[in-house]
């Protein structure tokens, strides 16, 4: 079933102490009525306790913001989906530009992260988008269908169902530049597009899709009504309390 979807990307950023408290004053913040589903997705130092607090508040879930590609062994520094999975988290990160840009992640390396992610019963939020070049030499669309294509359409229909896509156009991240509504919605609309070749209408109509490019509680109403767009990955703005439970009132 499509969800409304916000969650809150942490990157390397606050220490332990601060981590916890900005998790308590968000779930305290929240309305009981909350329908949206929330997620955090901090530093693996935080990922036991964060997925601790979570457990007893409806819709509230941890995500961690990478796995490895192996299941275990001699990989120093690495963490395996069966460790995050034991952790509490319901979610993994996989794909993020930053991820893919700075460590040169593949789509194929991919493939094999969502595959220990599902051996060890973890939700995929699998990032796509373009780079302000592509987007400037109209290969945009393109290339946003060769991630998809390369990294997920291996998977069965009921395999899908357990991923979340969040677009997120680079050159919107961290930038303050946010895409237009008609921007994000037209390439919301052209991923569903693409799964729907692959897998039908309904698998298409039931794929949540995020948008992740400077989402914040000015621009989140606005982005939300849009008819492709489920929900946000957000990353600075999910620093601050006030700002995420705005954006999660956003629907």
């Amino acid at each position: 079933m499509r969800k409304n979807i916000v969650a809150g990307n942490w990157k390397m950023n606050l220490n332990r102490v601060k981590g916890i408290a900005l998790v308590e004053d968000i779930l305290k913040r929240l309305s009981a009525e909350n329908k949206t589903e929330v997620i955090f997705a901090p530093s693996f130092v935080h990922l036991y306790k964060v997925a601790k607090l979570c457990e007893n508040t409806a819709n509230v879930f941890a995500a961690s913001q990478d796995c490895s590609a192996s299941e275990k062994g001699a990989f120093t520094g690495e963490v395996s989906a069966e460790m995050i999975a034991s952790c509490g988290a319901r979610y993994v990160i996989l794909g993020h530009s930053e991820r893919r840009v700075n460590f040169r992640e593949t789509n194929e390396l991919l493939k094999s992260k969502i595959r220990q992610a599902f051996a060890n019963n973890l939700e995929v939020i699998f990032c796509c988008g373009e780079s302000l070049e592509q987007r400037q030499s109209l290969v945009h669309f393109e290339w946003i269908k060769s991630q998809i294509s390369e990294s997920l359409f291996h998977l069965s229909a009921a395999e899908l169902a357990k991923i979340v896509i969040a677009y997120e156009p680079i050159w919107a991240i961290g930038t303050g530049v946010t895409a237009s509504s008609d921007q994000a919605q037209e390439v919301h609309s052209f991923i569903r597009g693409v799964i729907e070749e692959q897998y039908g209408g309904e698998v298409s109509q039931n794929t949540s899709i995020l948008y992740g490019g400077s989402c914040n509680s000015v621009n989140a109403v606005e982005l939300f009504s849009q008819k492709d767009i489920d929900g946000g990955l957000i990353g600075g703005a999910s620093l601050s309390a006030e700002n995420f439970v705005a954006i999660t009132n956003s629907f």
